[in-house]
């Protein structure tokens, strides 16, 4: 189960995409190496590997790609098969159960054809196996029958390059990840990188926005294209409904506001995890399950969607005790900790083990 189907349907800054984003993104999605935004050093890397493999005339290696939903797997998979000039076939780990569903996929793969698997981490053990011998030795073996009269009968497979993606690489066994020659690991976008992308799709949206406008919204996005994509939309439609339709710097801020985006990227879930921290508990330290009901979510939608970004941006910190909040979480929300207002302040505690034993508090 991936940590994101526990986050609420409603989140504008999940970076999980729902049936808007996939249809969006199709037009969105750049179709050439060169036009891709950010990951640098994954796209001179891979440049490299397609490069060579042309000049082969030969399918190049497998390919990894790690990293957090939203950061361009799959329109880099879509763009591997496109500078190889070659088709691609797309399924999934959960959608592939039995070994039987990717023998039946495998076998129907034509030569230099490219089969992209997200979420690779999902797929089933049996199903895994077969896939070590049908990426090192572009061979399956298909068992007919049952019990002792089961034979297993040997299927050449023509030259094909795996796709992988995944969104938590360390759940993949290590015979599967060594055998792919390539592995590029997604980084988040830096802000720079993300107004670059609300500007491309601005203009493939025939939306009219300023540079100003473009920085206010990808400082919200997490770092994350999806999401600057899906905040550009809500602003798009706030600036048309409300406004003369050009995005300015006022416009995204206050159609975010509405949809309470906060200036560092914070919805209105993140705000409930710090608040609660801050005004209930006095900064923490605070048990997760005590916290996620402070907030009115179960623990797991807590611990697996709002604490990784809240943790990443250095508002909120996991320690042995619990959760306690950062000197950031109190200035982000305007809040002065409690030992600066004479609150909840601890009192010294005499040194029981001094030298000459416990000093008096004239000490």
């Amino acid at each position: 189960m991936s940590p994101y189907d526990s986050e609420p349907a409603d989140r504008l800054v999940t970076a999980a995409a729902d049936g808007e984003d996939q249809a969006v993104e199709a037009a969105l999605r750049p179709k050439l190496l060169d036009e891709f935004i950010g990951q640098e050093r994954v796209r001179e890397q891979l440049s490299l590997v397609l490069q060579a493999a042309r000049r082969r005339g030969s399918a190049p290696d497998h390919v990894l790609l790690s990293g957090p939903p939203g950061l361009g797997k799959t329109t880099l998979s879509m763009i591997i098969a496109a500078e190889l000039g070659a088709p691609i076939r797309i399924t999934s780990g959960p959608a592939i159960q039995h070994a039987g569903d990717l023998a039946a996929i495998l076998s129907s793969l034509a030569e230099g054809e490219v089969l992209f698997l997200d979420e690779i981490h999902r797929m089933s053990r049996p199903a895994e196996e077969m896939l070590y011998m049908a990426m090192e030795d572009f061979r399956v073996d298909v068992i007919v029958g049952k019990g002792p009269g089961a034979t297993a009968i040997p299927l050449e497979l023509p030259p094909f390059t795996l796709v992988g993606a995944t969104t938590r690489a360390g759940l993949l066994p290590p015979p599967l990840r060594d055998r792919f020659g390539f592995t590029g690991h997604m980084e988040f976008y830096a802000p720079a990188e993300l107004q670059r992308v609300v500007h491309r799709s601005a203009a493939l949206l025939d939306v009219e926005i300023d540079p100003a406008g473009a920085a206010e919204i990808a400082g919200r996005s997490r770092g994350t294209p999806r999401i600057a994509n899906r905040l550009l939309r809500r602003v798009r439609d706030y600036a048309q409904v409300r406004h003369d339709g050009v995005v300015t710097a006022e416009i995204a801020g206050r159609a975010l506001e509405v949809y309470e985006v906060d200036a560092r990227g914070l919805d209105r879930l993140d705000r409930a995890v710090l608040g609660a921290l801050l005004r209930l508990f006095g900064g923490g330290p605070v048990g997760l399950s005590t916290l996620a009901v402070a907030v009115g979510e179960e623990a797991e939608t807590v611990e697996e969607v709002a604490e990784p970004f809240l943790v990443r941006e250095g508002l909120l910190a996991r320690t042995p005790r619990g959760r306690i909040a950062t000197a950031a979480a109190w200035q982000h929300l305007g809040l002065v900790p409690p030992d600066r207002a004479g609150r909840g302040a601890v009192p010294a505690q005499p040194e029981l083990f001094a030298p000459d034993g416990p000093r008096s508090p004239e000490d």
